[in-house]
């Protein structure tokens, strides 16, 4: 087999695992939650708790891997995913699964940005677009499997086996990668700890107490300290990162409008995203009276829309140019979010399905805009800092999706008076996400109308792709 492709797939039975795992889980909250005699709402703790881990380790994930070779970060990374996932099918309450979940964050954390630095430094440049893309595969496919397996194991057999069946693939891809993969090191200079302090315990205390602040867990005053907390150790990373000669995240790259569009616009963005495998799972199940095989076998409609519209994102961004994508399909992707909320349980399940194909489409076409915008003005060394603070971004944006979801979900149920897993009540929910999502389009508006030309192929062979300065918008 050709180097690179089997680079490719060992590095994809990680990713696979990783997607699989996690749009299973979302698909069996309402199981998890009786078993666990919890409230579903307090599961978005297990969604946010390796969000989150994974947004405090990404940034040093290439550091590790340089310090200690790929391989043995790679395979390790692996055993952590692996024991975080037995310590999830071992839990007997919310507190252990929220604890394994941060876990198995850790190890996902490092599994798929060390895979993916390994094929960047060991594959030839004219294979590695092929390569990249059999990487690519498992990202697409596991998101259709998912939600039809998680749905299938809670409703016919025991919903601990969602975390069960990631021990096989995962035993493979630590014998692979012991066999085949390069250990890989370079001179790095000392790791930030100041840093990896301030923003990971900012990140982790903030999105903890704000994710807390219903009383699940910890008590109303312990989740508004931790917030505060949070939110003073992210502003001390701010200064620190001013001062320090390597800081761990460099601030500076949101001086280019499109990093700073596609990192923050992004972030408003993916909180309206993040939110649907929290709400829409909870709405067919508990609003509608759907079983979770029957949830899943809808909601992976989404995946085929997705996977549809990766084969003409590159005509479309050829043809009306990033600005014009970006901020008109944030405006459609999130009106298809809040559409969501207007389904019943009347709703014939074929108008669902082609609502999630089309969601799915316009969701894929600003993912795939956003991650190549970010980089249309970062120079070449600063490639690896930007990745990890794009990566970091991501995350954590999602994570803060679900806890959105959540807020909007009890407010509603507040307001009308009503249980919140009532269907109504979740009309709401998909509004207020729908309109945090919608608001990325006016970060997207300000770029510069000519913003990724070069990438978009939009530009003439051999002539300038910049505007003048002053047919620039102003702000920009």
């Amino acid at each position: 087999m050709n180097p690179g492709r089997r680079l490719s797939l060992i590095v994809a039975c990680a990713l696979f695992i990783e997607n699989m795992d996690s749009t299973a889980i979302a698909t069996s909250l309402p199981a998890i939650a009786a078993d666990l005699g919890t409230e579903p709402i307090a599961l978005k703790l297990a969604l946010t708790a390796y969000l989150l881990s994974l947004a405090v380790f990404i940034p040093v994930s290439g550091w590790v891997a340089d310090r200690f070779g790929a391989r043995s970060t790679f395979m390790g990374a692996i055993a952590v995913f692996l024991l975080g996932s037995l310590a999830c099918a071992a839990s007997s309450s919310l507190e252990q699964l929220v604890a394994a979940r941060f876990v198995q964050g850790m190890g996902g954390a490092l599994m798929v940005p060390v895979g993916r630095l390994v094929l960047l430094r060991t594959v030839p440049k004219n294979e590695l677009v092929q390569a990249l893309s059999w990487l690519t595969i498992p990202a697409l496919v596991a998101p259709m499997i998912g939600p039809p397996l998680g749905g299938l194991i809670s409703t016919y057999g025991d919903w601990r086996w969602i975390f069960l069946i990631n021990i096989p693939m995962g035993i493979l891809g630590i014998f692979l990668a012991r066999r085949y993969i390069p250990d890989l090191r370079e001179a790095v200079p000392p790791l930030d700890w100041r840093g990896f302090a301030l923003s990971g315990l900012g990140l982790a205390l903030a999105l903890f107490g704000f994710s807390t602040l219903g009383r699940h867990m910890v008590s109303t005053s312990l989740a508004v300290s931790c917030l505060v907390l949070g939110v003073a150790a992210m502003a001390g990373y701010v200064w620190h990162a001013r001062v320090h000669p390597h800081p761990l995240i460099d601030l500076n790259l949101f001086r280019h409008h499109t990093f700073r569009a596609g990192v923050l616009g992004g972030a408003l963005f993916r909180i309206g995203i993040g939110a649907t495998p929290f709400l829409l799972p909870l709405m067919l199940q508990l609003g509608f009276g759907l079983t979770a095989l029957q949830s899943g076998l809808l909601t992976f409609a989404s995946a085929m829309g997705a996977i549809f519209m990766k084969t003409m994102a590159a005509s479309v961004l050829k043809r009306f140019g990033f600005r014009r994508v970006l901020w008109v399909n944030a405006l459609l992707a999130s009106a298809m979010l809040a559409a969501f909320g207007l389904f019943t349980a009347q709703t014939p399940h074929a108008v669902i399905i082609a609502v999630l194909v089309v969601s799915g489409c316009f969701r894929s076409l600003q993912f795939t805009s956003l991650n190549a915008i970010s980089y249309a003005e970062v120079e070449s060394p600063k490639m690896g800092q930007a990745s990890s603070l794009s990566g970091m971004a991501q995350q954590f944006s999602l994570a803060l999706g679900v806890a959105i979801g959540g807020y909007g979900l009890q407010l509603a149920g507040e307001i009308t008076g009503t249980a919140y897993t009532d269907a109504g009540n979740f009309s709401w929910a998909f509004l207020l996400v729908g309109l945090v999502s919608a608001a990325s389009a006016w970060v997207m508006f300000r770029l510069p109308a000519n913003a990724g030309h070069e990438m978009a192929g939009r530009a003439e062979a051999g002539q300038e792709v910049a505007e003048p300065k002053a047919a620039q918008r102003p702000g920009t």
